[in-house]
């Protein structure tokens, strides 16, 4: 009981950071739209670490998406990208971190890219919201997440 306890404790946590870290990123304009830079992203590497950070991630997502507005098809797809990311990271990356961030920012890539396009109209290529998409997702699951996850493994997890 004590361990379900800390289980769903630590996703709690993760899922409420997720939600004020994109409230960070939307303060700046940065959460949503053609160029994005959610910090909530560099999250994404904690898999790596819990297994139960996978559905934190996913329900932050979710209420993030809700609570800055986004349209429902986005809160589906978008969350679900976030899901897709974190499962690969979990399943993938254990055996090797350094691969961690590759599905967070991958399956941002390619389906951001395409909610931005059908659910808001954008006209930019596909291709250019790939680039514009995953930029910010390199930044912020590649370099900022990997920080992350040297400085966790560091200090916390010795």
């Amino acid at each position: 009981m004590k361990e379900k306890t800390l289980n769903l404790t630590r996703a709690a946590l993760i899922a409420a950071l997720y939600v004020v870290l994109t409230f960070l990123s939307q303060a700046f304009g940065l959460a949503s739209g053609v160029i994005q830079f959610r910090l909530s992203e560099s999250l994404t590497i904690m898999p790596l670490f819990f297994k139960e950070s996978i559905a934190g991630l996913w329900i932050g997502c979710i209420v993030a998406n809700i609570l800055t507005g986004c349209a429902m098809w986005d809160i589906v797809f978008g969350s679900l990208a976030t899901l897709i990311g974190a499962l690969g990271t979990y399943y993938i990356g254990r055996k090797k971190p350094i691969l961690g961030p590759i599905f967070p920012i991958l399956s941002n890539m390619i389906i951001v890219p395409w909610v931005l396009q059908l659910v808001y109209g954008v006209k930019d290529s596909y291709w250019f919201l790939m680039a514009t998409v995953g930029i910010g997702e390199v930044v912020c699951c590649g370099v900022l997440g990997w920080w992350l996850y040297k400085s966790l493994k560091k200090y916390l997890f010795k």
